[in-house]
């Protein structure tokens, strides 16, 4: 499993740290992030490219999971 670990970095970071290990990466991947700005963008991005995840809250951050 590959983390991203997107915490406290603004846009566009997390998306492409996120686009660049969907890139590199068949397995599953998760997202850590603390924005809510971050967290749309990301969202965004997998579900343009189909891509199922969860996601969960956690103690002032938000992990997205990428099957």
């Amino acid at each position: 499993m590959t983390i991203v670990d997107a915490r406290g970095l603004s846009c566009p970071q997390p998306v492409m740290m996120t686009n660049d290990a969907l890139s590199k990466n068949d397995g599953d991947i998760t997202i850590l992030v603390d924005e809510a700005c971050a967290f749309k963008n990301v969202t965004k991005l997998l579900s343009s490219k189909k891509k199922d995840f969860s996601v969960e809250e956690k103690d002032g951050y938000t992990s997205i999971v990428v099957k």
